[in-house]
Formats: C-alpha cells, sequence, structure tokens
C-alpha cells in the first residue's frame, strides 16, 4: 500500500513539474527600425517564425492558428460629434479615449471568431471590437459596449486613415510550424515605439505566446526640425520668425507693381 502510494506521488510530482504546453515560439522581424522622411509612403514589415517545441521529446500539433497584435504608441485621442443647428454644422458632443493605441493591427491566419471562442477573445482582447479603448466619461474612466456610438465613430476614422486594421489573411503558415506574418505600416504612422505579441492557438485553446518590438523614427531634415522644436524653442521659434519675414518680404519684391 505505502509502495503504490510512493509511485503515484512520484507520479503527481512528475506531471506537476512538466510544462503545459509543448510548443514555443521563435520569431524574427525583418525590420525593427522603419525612418519616416518627406518621401516616405508607408512600409511594409514582415515577421517571420517558427513552432518548435519547448521540449526535446515533446510532440507538436497538426494544425494551428495564430493572431498578431501590434500596437502603437499609447495616446489621448477625443472624438466629436457634429449636429445640424440653425443650418449650420456644430460640434454638439465629444468623448475623449484616454491613451489607447495610435496604431492597432489584428493579424490572424482566419478570422478571431474561427480560431477561439468569443470568452476567450475578450480575456485576451483578440479583434478590434475585444480591444480594450478606456474613454472619460464624467470623472470616470472605462472602456464601453461595443455598439457604443462614439467607439464604433472612433474605430471607423481610425480604420479610414489605416491606422486600425484587423486582417484574417495577413498570417500565412508555409508550412505547418513556420509562417510569416505582414505588417503594414502607413505613412502616417505616428513615430515611437511599437509592440508586437504573438499568440498561438491549438484547438481553440492559446498554448505560446511572444513578442517583438519596432521602432518608428523621424529621419533627415524632419528629424532636425522635430529636435530644434524640442531642445531649442526659443531659437526655432526666433529662427520660424525670420524666415517668415524674409520670405514676405522677398515676395513683396518680386511681385511688386510699380
Amino acid at each position: 500500500m505505502a509502495r503504490r502510494a510512493l509511485i503515484a506521488a512520484m507520479l503527481l510530482m512528475a506531471l506537476g513539474a512538466a510544462p503545459a504546453s509543448a510548443e514555443r515560439l521563435v520569431v524574427s522581424l525583418s525590420n525593427h527600425r522603419v525612418a519616416v522622411t518627406s518621401s516616405f509612403v508607408g512600409e511594409n514589415l514582415v515577421l517571420f517564425g517558427t513552432i518548435e517545441p519547448d521540449r526535446p521529446q515533446a510532440a507538436l500539433r497538426s494544425a494551428y492558428d495564430l493572431v498578431v497584435t501590434v500596437t502603437g504608441p499609447r495616446q489621448t485621442l477625443r472624438t466629436r460629434r457634429k449636429d445640424r443647428m440653425l443650418g449650420i454644422w456644430v460640434n454638439v458632443d465629444s468623448r475623449e479615449f484616454v491613451r489607447v493605441p495610435s496604431y492597432l493591427g489584428i493579424l490572424s491566419n482566419r478570422a478571431v471568431g474561427e480560431i477561439t471562442n468569443a470568452e476567450t477573445a475578450r480575456r485576451l482582447q483578440l479583434g478590434l471590437n475585444n480591444f480594450l479603448l478606456p474613454q472619460r466619461i464624467g470623472p470616470d474612466t472605462a472602456d464601453t459596449v461595443r455598439d457604443d456610438p462614439f467607439r464604433v465613430a472612433f474605430v471607423d476614422l481610425q480604420t479610414q486613415d489605416n491606422l486600425y486594421r484587423e486582417s484574417p489573411t495577413a498570417v500565412t503558415f508555409l508550412t505547418p510550424t513556420v509562417f510569416r506574418v505582414a505588417i503594414p505600416i502607413p505613412s502616417n504612422a505616428p513615430t515611437g515605439s511599437y509592440s508586437i505579441d504573438v499568440q498561438l492557438f491549438a484547438g481553440g485553446v492559446p498554448v505560446a505566446r511572444t513578442n517583438s518590438a519596432l521602432e518608428v523614427i523621424k529621419a533627415g531634415f524632419e528629424q532636425f526640425v522635430a529636435d530644434a522644436a524640442r531642445d531649442h524653442g526659443l531659437l526655432y521659434g526666433l529662427f520660424a520668425s525670420l524666415m517668415a519675414l524674409a520670405i514676405g518680404w522677398f515676395g513683396s519684391v518680386v511681385f511688386r507693381r510699380d
């Protein structure tokens, strides 16, 4: 009896010590730094990755799904609602979105609703409808229902500007364990640090997760102007004023009518 109890305890210890997941993700980004110049028209990055067993004897499964969430620098943005009053369109109400991603991409190999159940998607914030976008409503800050008019309008406006996107075809499995992810960076992408969250699913259950990052920076003359305005505000203002006066004087001389 004691021997059976000892064997059972050893089996339980072995099972408890073994990792719950048999997979791990290894990813590599084609470019970790995107330089924005006056001729920048956007760039398409590629994230390559493989699925590997996390233990030498672990077996991989036959089918996987992948969801990649790319988030840009956090910003506080405002959405306004216009209405017609006395024949004039005016702002009648507004809503402030607090520290929401300036860029948000939900990229997967098929629709999120086909990858996992609704509860898991909400918990992991998979998809534009499930991502938390806190709003300031009076003294409180919280996310609202998904059909809130301000939330819907905010997501639509960001989508029209190519800053928010959800693509069920951005992830391609080259083999059952090798994949590539197309990450589009639009021409109006905000500068700053971007985080890339990669989540692997099997049978609707998350089994592995990893992350990467990239940075969008200004380069060339644009970077010089931005640095001068930030670091030497007074001198930059004086120089801009003198330049405006000089251009105005030059224009008056060139186009002067005698």
